[in-house]
């Protein structure tokens, strides 16, 4: 009978061990994931804070802020990934800082 009692206790300590090691790789590969989500949050930021400041260097050299986007990509060499980020610039008035926002597309 000892035996017996020996491989029950295996066989439970086994399958306890593959449900810890599962446990595991799911913690992981969900922490693999948070570090790809913030990285994206990241750059999606950058590139909002990137646009803002060459709006305002446009209007510190020129007078006026940029009309569009195109002009902050032709003249202040500003590039866009348009297959990752969605800009919206809406401009309210030469003298007035333009509306700008950025959002990352989903893949």
């Amino acid at each position: 009978m000892g035996t017996r009692r020996e491989r029950r206790r295996a066989v439970l300590s086994l399958l306890g061990g593959l449900a810890a090691a599962c446990c595991a790789l799911a913690i992981f590969f969900e922490g693999v994931g948070n570090l790809d989500q913030n990285s994206g949050e990241r750059s999606r930021r950058q590139l909002e804070e990137t646009l803002r400041r060459a709006a305002v260097a446009c209007y510190a050299a020129q007078g006026a802020y940029p009309p569009d986007l195109s002009y902050i990509e032709e003249h202040w060499g500003v590039q866009i990934d348009r297959s990752r980020y969605a800009v919206f610039y809406q401009v309210e008035g030469s003298n007035l800082m333009p509306d700008i926002t950025v959002l990352e597309r989903e893949t």
